[in-house]
This record gives C-alpha cells, structure tokens and sequence, in this order.
C-alpha cells in the first residue's frame, strides 16, 4: 500500500552556490562565483510554475547566498505573481536601503538573518570574514527602516554554544520576529568540524532551554535540523499536564521534527532535488522531471513517509510521528538516511535496556 502524500509545504531553493563569505560550517561548499550549469532564469520560472500548479509551499530563496544571483529580483516577483509566499536566507552582509526597499516590492515577506556569534570577534570567526557581522548589524538595520520582517537563525557548534542564550537576547534587543537554531550536520564544509558537533547530552540540553525560552520569549523561537524539539516539548508539557494542541503550543503543535519529505524539500542551484538540504542523496533531477512528479514518486522521499522503513529506537519510538530523527545527521553519520538519530539520548518505551 503506497503511503499518502503529504502536502509540499516547505521548498529551500538554493539560487546560487556564490557567497561573499566563507563560513566554516557552509552546507552549500560556497565559492566566490557562480557553478556555469546554476539553473537559467527560463528553468527557474518553469519550477516556479510547476511547483504553482500542485502546492501553495513558502519559497525560501537561499544560497549560497542568493542576493548575488542577478534575477533574484525577478524570481521573487514571479513566485509572488503565482500566489506563493516568498522569503530570503541571507547572511545579511549585503543589505541596505535599496536592496530592502526592492525586496519589500517584489514581495518578500520575511527574512532570515544569520548570525554564530554574539560579538563580532565570534561571529567573523566563524564566518570567514573580518567586518561581516559590523555588515550584518548595517544589513538589519536597514530592513527595520525598511519595516521588512526579519529573523536570526544560529547554527549550534561546540565554539558558540556557550553563547546562545546571549544571541538569543540580541535578536529579541534587535527586533527579530524569530530566533531559530540550527544544530550543525557535519556535512559539506562543515564535515571537516566533527569536532564542532556538540554532544548527545548538549544536544539535550540546548533543546530543553529552547523549549523553556518559548514561553520566556517574545519572539518566536524554533529548531532546525533537532526534531527531538518536539519530544522535548511533549515531555515538558507532560509534566505541567498540559495538553499539546493549537491553543496551547500553536504552530508547534501541528509541525514535525524532521520535515524531510513529509513537507519539505530541497533544489540545488543545478536542479538536484534532495529531501533537505543537509541530506545530499539525490531524489531526482528538475531538467528531467518536474518537481510535481519527483514529490510523488522519489523512491527516496517515500521511504522517509513509511516508519517501517526507519531502523533502531527511531523506527520504535513513540514520538516519531512528531520527531522522525534528523534523517541527514543519521546519513553524514551513519552512511544511512534510514538508520536511528545518532544524537538522541531516548529510549524509547518499545525498547527494554
């Protein structure tokens, strides 16, 4: 019996593999140009129609970092044009008024700012680049004169954990509408920093105060590539006897840990298709096929649809329904997209010691 379809809901579309920085932990391998087979503008509206005509999914337009794509202007208008809504991850280095004011009237409705450190010291480290985050904090300047929503997204490595609860505090001082923490895949550039990877107790513990700052918190804060998030937020409300529903937890009571296609996907700037980006195992390819048919029927995203497929206490647990296990950690660790979170200190109650 084939498993149902969800609903794409999420689409991460890397414009271009060409970046001004050159962070340590980069999944996209950034280089300072463009790869000479990146999708044409042509092909890119193609996707955008083809994507309008079966799902109504947030376009993130990324990179790479995707302001040093010449059309991202009019991709972002087109996508708009076809109903979907359109946000930008950006390191933010290249913003000012003019760039804000053209992204506000193509339509761009938020944007993701990243930052790894919580001074500029920490953060330039980091990020390869002596003055990118003095650039960074010019960049947010100018979307909030530009009244354009922004967030702060935080990858979480071994040097900056000690520094979250700092950065957290400096998007709510600069006026982000979201904190979101990513915990670092050691995948892409980031494969040479497996001794960046926190531990599986760190891993514990940086979620469980996420969970905690949600309702310290004005701004919406979330984790990435950390679907024990949601256990964690069960386990918590569990022993408060509160019941995990719309009312109570809001969007985080009806999201899924690992979206990997379950309602994600992603598009290198060539056209690959994979379940996320961190997960570099190719489900097809949109110069050969359209991106309707590959969420459909990629072998690859519908194993990841049936739990029976899933290995170890992932595929035993409980909480998979609303955690799954990060599917790329398990592969840039195990070599198996399908193998149990290799991070997870649960057990689950199927599972006797």
């Amino acid at each position: 019996m084939k498993n149902k379809i969800p609903p794409l809901r999420l689409v991460a579309w890397e414009l271009t593999k060409a970046c001004n920085l050159a962070c340590k932990h980069c999944r996209a391998k950034a280089i300072t140009k463009s790869l000479p087979d990146e999708l044409n503008h042509s092909e890119a509206e193609k996707i955008l129609d083809d994507i309008a005509s079966f799902a109504q999914p947030i376009i993130i337009l990324t990179g790479g970092e995707p302001l040093m794509r010449k059309d991202v202007l009019d991709l972002a208008a087109y996508g708009t044009e076809k109903g979907l809504r359109m946000v930008l991850a950006t390191n933010g280095t290249l913003l000012d008024d003019i760039w804000v004011k053209e992204l506000k009237k193509v339509g761009i409705k938020r944007v993701s700012v990243s930052i790894d450190g919580a001074t500029a010291k920490a953060h330039d480290t980091f990020r390869g680049v002596k003055g990118a985050f003095d650039h960074t904090m010019a960049g947010i300047e100018a979307l909030k004169r530009g009244g354009l929503d922004f967030q702060i997204n935080t990858t979480v490595t071994k040097t900056n954990l000690n520094q979250i609860s700092a950065i957290s505090d400096l998007a709510v001082e600069l006026g982000a509408v979201a904190f979101h923490i990513f915990l670092l895949v050691p995948m892409g550039r980031g494969s040479a920093l497996k001794e960046e990877v926190i531990t599986p107790q760190e891993y514990e513990e940086v979620l469980t105060w996420l969970v905690e700052q949600r309702e310290k918190q004005l701004i919406q804060v979330k984790a990435t590539c950390a679907p024990q998030y949601y256990r964690i937020l069960r386990q918590k409300a569990k022993e408060k006897n509160k019941k995990v529903t719309f009312e109570t937890y809001g969007l985080d009571a009806v999201t899924r840990g690992c979206l990997a296609g379950m309602g994600f996907c992603f598009i290198d700037s060539t056209g690959k298709v994979q379940t996320c980006g961190y997960l570099e195992v190719e489900c097809g390819h949109v110069r050969k096929e359209p991106l309707s048919k590959i969420w459909h029927d990629s072998e690859v995203f519908n194993k990841l649809r049936d739990k029976k497929q899933y290995k170890g206490k992932c595929g035993n647990c409980e909480y998979w329904q609303v955690c799954g296990g990060c599917r790329a950690r398990a592969y840039a660790i195990t070599g198996d997209y399908l193998a149990q979170e290799p991070m997870c200190l649960y057990r689950p109650k199927g599972i006797k010691e």
